[in-house]
C-alpha cells in the first residue's frame, strides 16, 4: 500500500537520504516501498535542537534517518541519563522510546520522544509558575 503525502508550496520532506523540496502549488504524491520519510515539521537539526530532550528527538531521528542504531549510541545514551538524572519522571517515555528503539521501530520510537518534548516543556512551565 502506497503512502500518500500532499506537501505545501515550499514545504520539504525527506525520503531516505535525499530532501525534497515542493514548488510553488500543492502537491499530492504516493510513495511506494520502504525508506524513512519525515514531513518538514518533523525534523530537528543540530542547530534547532537546543532542549535536552529535542537532542534525544534529533538523536532517534538519525537512527531512523540511516537507519543505523550502534553510531549514534554514543550520542543518546549521555542524553538519556542526564535527562533521567535531571527527571527521573519522565522514566516511562524513555523506556518506551528504548523499547521501540530495541524492536526496531524507530519511526514510532520518534513520535514517543515528540511526547518527551512535550512533557520537558510542561515540566519546564510547571517550574517557571511555581
Amino acid at each position: 500500500m502506497a503512502l500518500k503525502v500532499e506537501l505545501k508550496p515550499d514545504e520539504r520532506i525527506i525520503i531516505g537520504n535525499a530532501v525534497i523540496r515542493n514548488g510553488d502549488h500543492r502537491t499530492r504524491f504516493f510513495i511506494e516501498g520502504d525508506a524513512p520519510i519525515l514531513r518538514e515539521k518533523d525534523i530537528l537539526t543540530a542547530g534547532t535542537a537546543e532542549t535536552p530532550a529535542q537532542k534525544i528527538y534529533l538523536a532517534v531521528q538519525l537512527m531512523y534517518l540511516k537507519n543505523d542504531l550502534s553510531s549514534h549510541n554514543e550520542i543518546y545514551f549521555p542524553l538519556v541519563r542526564d535527562f533521567l538524572a535531571a527527571a527521573p519522571s519522565a522514566m516511562p517515555l524513555v523506556a518506551d522510546i528504548n523499547n521501540r528503539i530495541l524492536s526496531g521501530d524507530l519511526y514510532k520510537a520518534l513520535r514517543v520522544a515528540k511526547k518527551l518534548i512535550a512533557y520537558e516543556q510542561d515540566l519546564i512551565s510547571n517550574a517557571l509558575r511555581g
